[in-house]
Parts: structure tokens; sequence; C-alpha cells
């Protein structure tokens, strides 16, 4: 008879006893039935020297186990849909849109950027117009519109607990009109590309000349607007900028940090290129912008704005305190009045002094529902002479009676 031999023999005799020490676990279906009934059918032809109520319970611990991770799936696939529904809410059109004030209607769409387009400039003298994105570029574009001649309206008038009153006309559309037929420009005359990261702001230099962009590599960048060519990579932030502004009538560039501080960038001397640190806020300073004098004013998520002196930088000449973050400030050139957008939905008026001018409505019916990032000034429009962007996507015109303004002070 044929026999085993020793080495055979003890080969196979270790494998019988590797497999009467090993645990194996079917899937199984989810019904709560066959769960049940799980721990007799793998116990069935099981060679296993652990007790059966051993068995038993290690296998109900992994079926609690196994139904554990599958809620947990099943809530992140829920959660993974909620997300991407949100974004698709949230999502970045990425378009720049110029608008008649007169009509509400689309007068130019820009579709060049592939990414979120964060600010917009318009050229001091020229039809240009200068925008950062999140793909990591500036781009110049020129276009080409017939504004109609602003026709006058009645001024606003002031209401209780210093709210500003604004038209009473009906909700604006938050999609706007942006017809069929409204002229596309595709391609830019010049892409900024030196960035590694997002360019979250850009603005024109005096002159118009050159401009600045501020990313989130941590940087802003001087480039020639002729050549394109990158002039001065501005270094020294230790975290993502957040906002640039260019002096308008001087070679001053401010750029504001998450790191806390904003720098002051001199070009007024080709042969030196000096640069001031400013850590007067507590938290991130999302924007710094300038004044026609010599007043630099900032804003910050720790809920305060500062004036502050060129000639004195070492200390604000007025610090504004609110209840709530401030996103991207504008400064009224001719009557210096801050405007001071918030995180809570408000809009609010300071003069330069510290002293609280009014609020902008914030009803069902009128202002924003969600975030005010930014606001921006028109001084020579007598129909809207401010104007604020929300997370809500909407830009909304408001008609500020600001003598009138000025007069209650």
């Amino acid at each position: 008879m044929p026999t085993e031999s020793g080495s055979c023999s003890t080969a196979r005799q270790a494998k019988q006893k590797r497999k009467s020490h090993s645990l194996s676990i079917r899937r199984t279906n989810s019904s709560e039935q066959e769960r049940t009934g799980l721990p007799r059918e793998m116990l069935e032809g099981q060679d296993s020297k652990l007790p059966s109520s051993v068995r038993s319970t290690l296998l109900e611990l992994f079926g609690q186990i196994e139904r554990e991770f599958e809620n947990l799936y099943i809530e992140n696939l829920e959660l993974r849909r909620e997300i991407e529904t949100l974004n698709e809410r949230l999502a970045a059109d990425h378009t720049a849109l110029l608008w008649s004030i007169e009509t509400g209607r689309c007068l130019i769409k820009y579709t060049g950027h592939v990414g979120s387009v964060n600010s917009i400039k318009f050229h001091p003298s020229e039809q240009l117009a200068l925008t950062a994105s999140g793909d990591q570029t500036a781009h110049i574009w020129r276009y080409a519109v017939q504004l109609p001649t602003p026709q006058p309206v009645a001024d606003t008038s002031i209401c209780g607990e210093d709210e500003v009153e604004c038209s009473d006309k009906d909700e604006p559309d938050v999609d706007g009109d942006v017809s069929s037929d409204c002229p596309t420009i595709r391609v830019p005359l010049t892409s900024l590309k030196s960035h590694q990261g997002v360019v979250i702001a850009a603005d024109w230099l005096v002159g118009g000349k050159q401009v600045v962009t501020a990313s989130w590599d941590r940087t802003a960048n001087l480039y020639d607007v002729e050549t394109a060519e990158l002039v001065h990579s501005l270094t020294g932030h230790d975290q993502e900028l957040t906002h640039c502004c260019t002096h308008p009538t001087q070679r001053l560039v401010v750029t504001s940090s998450r790191d806390t501080t904003f720098r002051l960038w001199d070009f007024r001397d080709p042969s030196i290129h000096s640069v001031n640190v400013f850590q007067g806020h507590t938290d991130t300073v999302t924007s710094a912008v300038f004044t026609v004098g010599d007043n630099v004013v900032s804003g910050s998520d720790d809920r305060t704005v500062k004036v502050w002196d060129l000639k004195n930088m070492r200390s604000p000449i007025a610090t504004i305190r609110t209840d709530s973050a401030i996103n991207r400030i504008n400064v009224c050139v001719g009557q210096k009045i801050i405007a001071l957008p918030h995180d809570n939905r408000q809009v609010r008026l300071f003069d330069m002094s510290g002293v609280r001018l009014a609020r902008l409505p914030r009803s069902s019916r009128q202002g924003h529902r969600r975030m005010v990032c930014c606001s921006a000034w028109s001084e020579d429009h007598p129909t809207c002479n401010l104007f604020t962007c929300g997370f809500d996507r909407q830009a909304i015109g408001w008609n500020i009676n600001i003598p009138a303004l000025l007069q209650e002070k």
C-alpha cells in the first residue's frame, strides 16, 4: 500500500492544525432574520476548539461590527450626496458680468477663466477690466459698451434707528437678466500666470501701466501690463493673502493676509522698494484700503475696523468695534465714509473718526439673505452710489443720501 512520507504527513498535520484554529466569517445579507441564524450556519461543519458559546458571542460581535460599518457607509453616502448638492448650489460659474444700472440688464459676459472670479477692477481711463481668479491667473480684457446717460432720481431719506431707507422696488431677481444675446468675451488680452495658488484680488497701479495681484500662495506680484512680465514678487506674509489695494495717486500698495498683518509696499522710488509690516489685528485681515489722503483703513475677522495715518502707523487713530466679522470694506473718497460688509448680513456706514452713520436694511424684502462679502462706492452715479455683494448671489445697488447722513451726524 502506498504510504505518506514523513514530510508530507507532517505538512498535512500542520495544515489541519492551522485550519482548526482559523475563524472564517462569510458575508451575509443585512436582514435581521439571516443575521440571527448566522452563528448556527457558521458552526455547522467547523472543526474548532472554541466552545460553542464563545464562538456564538464572537460571531454576534462581528455581526454588530458589520452593522455599524454598514450604517457608517450609508451615512457617508448620504453626506456625499448632500455635499454634491451644496457644491452645485454654491459653485462659481467662472464668469464676470457687466451690468447696466439703469436697465438691470447684462451688457458684457466674460468667460475666459476656468476658476471662480474673485475680484474685478476697471482701468482708470480705458475700457479694460482686470479680473482675479481661482484658476491661479489674473486676466486683462477689453470691453466696449455704450453706457446710457444716468437719470437723476429723488433723494432717499433717513428712517429710525439709523437705518437707511432704500427704494421701494420689487425684490431683485437673484439670477438677474442675462439674456442669450448678451455679448460674450472668451479670450483675454493678457493672462498673468506666475502664481501657484488662487488669485484672490488684483488692482491697477496709478496710471494703469502696472497691476498687482494677491494670492493664496502667500505672495503678491507686480506685473507690467504691456509685456505681461513679472516685475516684482512681493514676499513676506506667513499665510494666504486676502486682498490687495493700490493708492489712487501714488505708487503704493497695501496687502492683507490671514497672518493677522497688512503690509505697505512703497514703489515711489524706482531704486528702493520698501515694505512696512503692521500688526494691529488679532485675526485675519480681510482687507486694507487707501483713502485719497494719508489714511489706510483695515478690516478684520476680529470684528474691528481701524483707521491709520500713513505718517504715523504705530497705532490707529480710530477703532470701530462691531458684533460680526468684517469683509472687504470700501471708503467713499469724497466724503470719507466707510462701508462695512459683515458676516451677519449687515452693512453699516461709519465716518473716519469711528462714528456710526447708518445701517442698511436687512428685511425679507430688502438687503442680503446671506453673508455680505464686499462693498464698493460709485460716488458719481446719481441713482446708485453704493453697491454690495453677498453669498446670496446678489449685487445690490443703494442710493445713499450722504448729505443727510452727515447732517444728522
